[in-house]
């Protein structure tokens, strides 16, 4: 059917077609009507659309389409395209079955900033970074914000003078970076001595992030791990010295465990190892891994020496994403000097008559997650950090003094670290860590259990990340929560009772008792493992 649309009132005027356009349809998509011209006697045109009534297409609702009842493509491409509002409601939707960032207390990684700088960001989301000849201002933003950082964390560098680092997509490329400079330091060094140069190793704790294990093997790197115990989960100073030799490129210590929040003693490892060079000979560094913890420890334990003034820390990675305050997307590594940074692994670039130099893994990245950085440093300031970070202890504190209060738990993490809470169940035999969290997820919370590395695997424990907008009364909101699943976990029938846990059948003998309640956790924990790797819970 044709309907003509026309401002004209008076039946007088006659109008003939001179010229109309076909309908073309596709079986598989939506036309939009065909508009023709008509003409009349008084020069005056008029438009005339058309519609095809036996069909639904003209009902611009998605859900009234035939998009909703078709399967959405998983592996290949469609042939044909879509309406945007129709794919952006097929998107939307199944975006719905993901859990919310906010409850999620599993990661670091911030899930809120100020509206904006949410403006800032989408502002600068089409800027590629690497376009330094395009983007100045953006290249300067950076070298701004490393050099913040390198006073932070009290880089030997002169009010006036520029910091060494560089911005990343996180720590992880950070850490590859400093390794990188690490290896070719210690191999340089060894090819001028005339000594071999192919067994590089590197000391950690076992504690450290996966991202450690990935330089090593990327970069062919022997990673020497010093085992954990129960009841201290960091790396201890002394015996990460003893691991240390000749072929040593660097020794890493953290600055805010992954698993539990704590710092590590990096004052004692630079005492230890400053006297273990001086009776070898070696000049073995160490690099800090202050993911966490770098943007902690300056506003609330400006006291506490595990930066630059330490003479043997030669460089320092930082997130960020995490309690730098910004999405995720961005790390930092600042070196202490030039002398620390090979220039063989440094590329230069001129632009605007200045020398511009980059040492990245990646090539083409965004440019708002920089931005956001700089934003947030002025923003806050030295003093807006603090209160956030005071801010993230006290609530942490609350946490902890409420699942103290139900009677259940052990913390095991410390008041001085990182602001979270991680913490064991006292007692194992009817429910598990394991079966807290996934109780938990009812409730929206995404609270994540795993079990400790080697020689503590079977500790298992709960770890709460408390971020800047995890709140008073989500603090209370969770303790709540914690309180009803294991009142409705206790009234269940023991997911592996006492009984079954701790007694064994011998066909000679009869029932006999195995096992105590160490055993049986140990057993417990070893199932988990097997379904859920030990360094795939945490994020970087």
């Amino acid at each position: 059917m044709y309907f003509l649309h026309s401002s004209i009132q008076s039946s007088s005027y006659f109008f003939n077609l001179f010229e109309f356009s076909t309908i073309t349809r596709s079986k598989d998509s939506i036309i939009a009507p065909t508009v023709g011209v008509l003409g009349g006697v008084s020069g005056k045109k008029m438009v005339v659309t058309t519609t095809i009534s036996s069909s639904d297409e003209h009902i611009h609702c998605t859900f009234g389409s035939r998009y909703a009842r078709s399967s959405l493509p998983r592996f290949k491409m469609p042939a044909d395209s879509m309406p945007k509002d129709v794919a952006y409601q097929i998107v939307n939707d199944e975006l719905l079955l993901d859990g919310n960032p906010r409850l999620n207390l599993a990661s670091f990684v911030t899930t809120w900033m100020e509206e904006e700088c949410d403006k800032l960001i989408m502002g600068s989301i089409n800027k590629n970074y690497v376009d330094m000849d395009e983007y100045p201002v953006t290249t300067e933003l950076q070298n701004r914000c490393v050099n913040m950082i390198a006073h932070l964390f009290n880089a030997p560098v002169g009010e006036n003078e520029t910091a060494i680092g560089v911005g990343t997509v996180g720590s992880s490329e950070a850490i590859m970076l400093a390794g990188l400079a690490f290896k070719r330091k210690w191999q340089a060094k060894r090819k001028a001595e005339g000594k071999p140069y192919d067994k590089p190793n590197i000391v950690t704790g076992a504690n450290v992030q996966v991202c450690w294990e990935k330089f090593a093997r990327y970069f062919e790197v022997e990673l020497k791990e010093v085992k954990l115990r129960e009841g201290y989960y960091v790396m201890d100073p002394a015996k990460a010295v003893e691991m240390v030799d000749e072929n040593t490129i660097c020794v890493a210590a953290i600055l805010g465990s992954t698993l539990t929040g704590e710092y590590e003693d990096v004052k004692l490892l630079n005492e230890l190892l400053t006297e273990k060079n001086k009776e070898t000979g070696w000049d073995t560094p160490i690099h800090v891994d202050a993911a966490s913890g770098g943007f902690i420890a300056p506003f609330l334990h400006p006291e506490l020496e595990w930066d630059f003034r330490l003479p043997l820390v030669k460089s320092i990675n930082v997130s960020g994403h995490k309690y730098g305050l910004v999405y995720a997307g961005i790390g930092w590594v600042v070196w202490r000097s030039k002398d620390d940074l090979p220039e063989e692994l440094v590329f230069h670039i001129n632009y605007l008559g200045s020398d511009q130099p980059t040492f990245t893994l990646n090539f083409s990245k965004g440019s708002s997650q920089i931005i956001a950085q700089y934003y947030q440093f002025i923003r806050l300031g030295f003093e807006g950090y603090k209160s956030v970070m005071q801010n993230c202890m006290e609530n942490a504190r609350l946490l902890k003094e409420g699942l103290v209060k139900t009677g259940q738990f052990e913390i095991i993490s410390k008041d001085a670290g990182v602001p979270l809470v991680a913490f064991s169940l006292k007692d194992s035999s009817k429910f598990t860590v394991f079966h807290i969290a996934e109780a938990l997820r009812k409730f929206g919370w995404i609270v994540p259990a795993y079990t400790m590395p080697a020689d503590a695997e079977h500790v298992a424990v709960l770890r709460v990340v408390i971020r800047e907008d995890f709140s008073h009364s989500l603090a209370q909101r969770l303790v709540s929560d914690f309180e009803k699943v294991i009142k409705e976990l206790d009234e269940l029938p023991p997911r592996a009772s006492v009984k079954t846990a701790h007694v064994t059948v011998d066909k000679a003998n009869g029932p006999q008792v195995k096992k105590n309640i160490v055993e049986s956790q140990r057993e417990i924990c070893s199932h988990w493992k097997k379904i859920a790797d030990k360094k795939t819970s945490s994020v970087c």
